[in-house]
C-alpha cells in the first residue's frame, strides 16, 4: 500500500506468529492448522491482515478485511501460494466510505471481482447507510462468521 513503510506490521506479525497463536493453540481446543485458522480486522487491522496474510498463506485459510483495503490479483499472484491455500477472500465497507473514495485508490469491488474471475473464492460486501464505523464492522463480521462456520 503507498505510504507505509516496508515492514511497518512486521511487530504485530512476529507477535501474532510467535507468541499469540502458540499461546492459543496450547491452552485452548482449537483446530491448530492452516485449514482451520481465519484472519479479520477492521481499518488498520485489516491493513494488517492484508499484510500478515499475503505474507503467510501457510498459516491462514480465510481471509476478513472490513474497510482496510483490498487484495488485488497482482498482489495475490506475487505472495507464493496464496492462490492454491487461501480458500475466502471476503472485503467489506460501508456504504458511505465508497462513495468518497480515497484519491488514487483502486475500488475494492473491482479487486474482489477480479480475484473471483481469477478463479478464488472472493465475496464483496457493502454495508447499506454506515461509514468507517462500528456498525460496518458488525455487520460484516455477520457476513463474514456465515461465510466461515458452516
Amino acid at each position: 500500500r503507498p505510504g507505509l513503510p516496508q515492514g511497518w506490521a512486521d511487530g504485530f506479525k512476529n507477535t501474532l506468529l510467535n507468541d499469540i497463536i502458540p499461546m492459543i493453540d496450547a491452552n485452548y481446543r482449537t483446530l491448530a492448522n492452516q485449514e482451520n485458522r481465519a484472519m479479520a480486522g477492521l481499518s488498520m487491522g485489516g491493513m494488517q491482515t492484508k499484510t500478515i496474510t499475503l505474507s503467510n498463506p501457510e498459516v491462514f485459510s480465510h481471509v476478513g478485511i472490513f474497510s482496510g483495503g483490498s487484495i488485488s490479483p497482482e498482489e495475490a499472484n506475487q505472495s507464493p501460494n496464496f492462490k492454491e491455500k487461501v480458500k475466502l477472500v471476503f472485503i467489506s465497507f460501508g456504504s458511505h466510505e465508497l462513495a468518497n473514495p480515497r484519491e488514487g485508490t483502486v475500488n475494492p469491488k473491482t479487486n474482489t471481482d477480479a480475484l473471483k474471475q481469477a478463479g478464488m473464492n472472493s465475496h464483496f460486501y457493502v454495508s447499506p447507510e454506515t461509514a468507517h464505523e462500528w456498525q460496518t464492522w458488525r455487520r460484516s463480521l455477520k457476513e463474514f462468521a456465515q461465510l466461515i462456520f458452516k
